[in-house]
């Protein structure tokens, strides 16, 4: 998510922002990006934040849900000087959100685009900065997989790197044609961009583009439309011409094709160091003067805006006591605090840290269930777990104080009055219904009465079942597909892309559809190591509901058995149903063997097998 790129950093709330998420009171706009839209916000301590908004397009997925909750986990193990840590999230509302530290500084791709290149001493600092930030992200076991200049933030002290991981969850969605881009092709890998392997190498290949950038004020390969720079990542060198001739050896290892040529993080650390003629030492004076004074822009915050009043009058409301909704209570009583966090000083903040959270550093943030308890007055809950948590941080005068419940309401006679009555009406509905019915003594009459009752309750039955059953998925479609032979294809990722299946020929790896070629006999065929599929017949029509009712099911089927306009039924163990087109197979002149198939996918259309 990119920072905003006005002149004035903190664009004001419209009428479709929200005023709260989670608890926190929003008092600027901060930025909006393929993924969802970041505000900023503040700690009960007053501390800012970064707080990011998940579309709903994405939050209605739910193999992002699932991956975007392993990845804020993950993320939230991340430590170290020069990435923003994660303090709050919620992974499970209506829209997922998740809150970082506030860096008060232009993103490198904001810097460039007012100011141009920077001077050689700083970008060595910032790539020594990004470096030890990829290595706290990678030992948390994160690839980072968009890094780029809009997700390097410049702060007074250093860089710092933001967004990790977030886009390996959007990698999974379903979505297509809504506009929504996620990743940023000038800065792909080419075996990202290629076949969307993606391992710690793939953000070395980012680094060594920043690298680029940030001295050049371009990137290496070029702008102009996405397949164009795809094209040449993946195929041509990059213009280094204008690099200085310090940077040359170190941008060109980062920028190998092969990942393995790569070098580690370390090494280049150690050429930055190298490279630079003075000892490398980051501190307030790393960026030129004109950049260094957007930070100051961004330190004048402005506040959220102030709670109104709450009214003696008027009746709570169904949401009243929903979390993120609690009342405000009058003035003087005991006040509601946002979802507690456990972090250290941010770098890129003065002073010392600052108490909110419930119980002792490092517990974890309280779920829905918890923050409703806390707003009904009720004593906190037991420590949980310990969360992320910076080592060696502690912080005087942190426990349940930092936490104070909601005063309890008095109760209302009239709603006491109403909710007995509704219970009892409960009472002697569900006594009605245990009493057996009349017996049939009158005939015909009292036959169709009951009938006819009889027809109106299973139709309102029928009714409430139909209510009851989710809608199916929508499909996602992808043309010409090329699968080269020994590779397979997994339907959960969006968009599918080949990566090669190692276990080919033995186990056939874990892909969902895969192309398998015996160079020894020839012999070529199409199966599932995750699923099983099924060759339609010429008279059916590929569809989810035909899917649904086959039967005649196996796990691998000859090519030669396909023609061009087939059509194969996937239906993988994770719950995805597919409609595989063939259109056919390379000729004798190409360089590789390949076929070329076209995909519709229902993803979570089914429950997902156990085994």
């Amino acid at each position: 998510m990119s920072s905003a790129s006005s002149t004035d950093p903190f664009q004001p709330l419209k009428a479709d922002d929200p005023a709260v998420v989670g608890g926190y009171r929003l008092a600027a706009v901060l930025g909006a990006g393929g993924m969802g839209k970041v505000y900023l916000s503040y700690t009960p301590g007053g501390r800012p934040l970064a707080l990011k908004v998940i579309r709903a397009e994405f939050s209605e997925d739910p193999e992002f849900r699932r991956r975007f909750q392993q990845e804020v986990r993950s993320a939230q193990r991340v430590q170290g000087l020069y990435t923003a840590p994660v303090i709050d999230s919620d992974t499970e509302g209506a829209q997922p959100w998740l809150a970082t530290a506030y860096v008060p500084g232009a993103s490198l791709a904001h810097a460039v685009a007012r100011h141009g290149g920077l001077p050689l001493r700083s970008v060595l600092l910032l790539t020594v900065g990004v470096a030890e930030a990829l290595g706290g992200i990678h030992g948390a076991g994160i690839v980072h997989r968009d890094l780029k200049p809009a997700n390097v933030l410049l702060a007074a002290d250093g860089p710092r790197v933001i967004d990790f991981g977030i886009a390996r969850a959007a990698d999974t969605t379903a979505l297509t044609g809504t506009g929504v881009s996620v990743g940023t092709p000038a800065f792909m890998a080419p075996e990202q961009a290629a076949a969307g392997t993606v391992t710690p190498a793939t953000d070395v290949f980012a680094l060594g583009q920043i690298a680029a950038y940030a001295a050049i004020g371009a990137p290496a390969f070029g702008e102009g439309p996405s397949h164009a720079v795809l094209y040449r990542i993946v195929h041509e060198d990059p213009d280094l011409s204008r690099l200085p001739d310090e940077l040359r050896p170190l941008v060109t290892r980062c920028l190998s094709r092969d990942p393995t040529d790569r070098p580690a993080l370390a090494d280049i650390i150690r050429m930055c160091h190298e490279i630079s003629p003075e000892p490398l030492r980051q501190g307030e004076d790393w960026l030129p003067r004109a950049v260094a004074g957007s930070i100051t822009e961004r330190l004048r915050m402005p506040a959220p805006a102030p709670t109104p009043p709450p009214q003696p009058s008027a009746a709570p409301t169904p949401t009243e006591f929903a979390p993120g909704n609690a009342p405000t209570p009058p003035p003087g009583g005991p006040t509601y605090t946002p979802t507690g966090y456990a972090v250290a000083s941010a770098p890129t903040q003065t002073g010392p840290g600052t108490p909110g959270a419930p119980g002792v550093p490092g517990s974890v943030p309280p779920g829905p269930w918890q923050r409703h308890a806390y707003q009904q007055g009720h004593p906190t809950p037991p420590p949980q777990p310990s969360g992320f948590q910076q080592p060696g941080f502690q912080q005087p005068g942190w426990g349940s104080s930092g936490f104070q419940p909601a005063a309890p309401r008095r109760k209302r006679p009239g709603l006491v009055v109403g909710a007995s009555i509704f219970g009892a009406l409960v009472v002697l509905g569900v006594i009605g219904s245990l009493l057996p019915d009349d017996p049939d003594t009158s005939g015909k009459g009292d036959r169709a009465t009951s009938s006819s009752a009889g027809a109106g309750s299973s139709g309102s039955g029928s009714a409430d079942k139909a209510r009851d059953k989710p809608a199916d998925p929508r499909p996602v479609s992808y043309q010409g597909i090329d699968v080269t032979a020994n590779y397979a294809l997994k339907l959960a990722d969006h968009p599918p892309r080949p990566v090669e299946d190692e276990g080919s020929g033995v186990s056939y790896g874990k892909g969902d559809f895969y192309f398998y070629r015996d160079d020894l006999f020839g012999d070529e065929r199409v199966g599932s190591a995750n699923g099983k599929l099924v060759v339609l017949k010429n008279s059916q029509k590929g569809s989810l509901e035909v899917c649904r009712q086959e039967t005649r099911f196996t796990e691998k089927i000859e090519l030669e058995q396909l023609t061009s306009g087939s059509q194969i039924c996937v239906l993988s163990k994770a719950g995805h149903i597919a409609v595989v087109t063939y259109r056919g197979k390379s000729g004798p002149d190409d360089p590789s063997t390949y076929i070329t198939i076209d995909l519709t996918v229902w993803r979570n259309a089914e429950e997902a097998q156990m085994s």
